[in-house]
């Protein structure tokens, strides 16, 4: 059994094959969310957050011990069940704190849907492009990724008036766009 910080990947050998479990630690789901981005839209919110905001609407996804583990396959199928969905949205706690099965679930998603994949990060975008050359996983979940919401919640800039965002500081990115152009593509929703 490998263990990494944040994910557990269990790999048996099974008859000089390999098979690989991704679980993914998470606070919970929604299966049918109209808050959560553009769209009827199943929400998934990661367990574990190093940013801790002040004012934060998710207080309870800050323990990276906390939650439970879920199996990324069984979260796959749940999903590609419901036709009425737009897209699939990542929150949490941070979702880039646990990029490898998100990864792994959106390449199943991109592969096999139509489905959009937005994130919601309190890293800037600027800092997941550097996290992105240290870690592949960060890198693979910032490239398959269509709309990020970036930045931290901060309290003094909250606004009810804001579409999907809590703070007037977080940006929502064209992510595709903004890799192609070198330079972050905002985007109206």
């Amino acid at each position: 059994m490998i263990l990494q910080t944040k994910t557990v990947i269990i790999i048996l050998s099974i008859f000089e094959r390999e098979l690989i479990i991704l679980e993914i630690r998470l606070a919970g789901t929604v299966s049918e969310s109209i808050v959560d981005g553009p769209g009827i839209r199943y929400t998934i919110f990661t367990q574990g957050c190093p940013h801790h905001c002040e004012g934060c609407h998710n207080p309870e996804t800050h323990d990276f011990n906390g939650g439970r583990l879920a199996d990324t396959d069984k979260i796959y199928e749940h999903i590609v069940k419901n036709p009425l969905l737009k897209g699939v949205t990542y929150s949490g706690g941070d979702p880039f704190c646990q990029p490898a099965p998100l990864y792994d679930l959106s390449k199943k998603l991109k592969e096999n849907t139509n489905l959009d994949i937005m994130i919601y990060t309190g890293y800037t975008f600027e800092q997941l492009l550097e996290m992105a050359k240290k870690d592949e996983n960060v890198k693979n979940l910032l490239y398959i990724a269509d709309i990020i919401v970036d930045g931290r919640f901060v309290l003094s800039k909250k606004s009810y008036e804001l579409k999907f965002k809590g703070s007037s500081n977080q940006r929502t990115i064209d992510v595709q766009s903004s890799l192609k152009e070198g330079k972050v593509v905002l985007k109206e929703l």
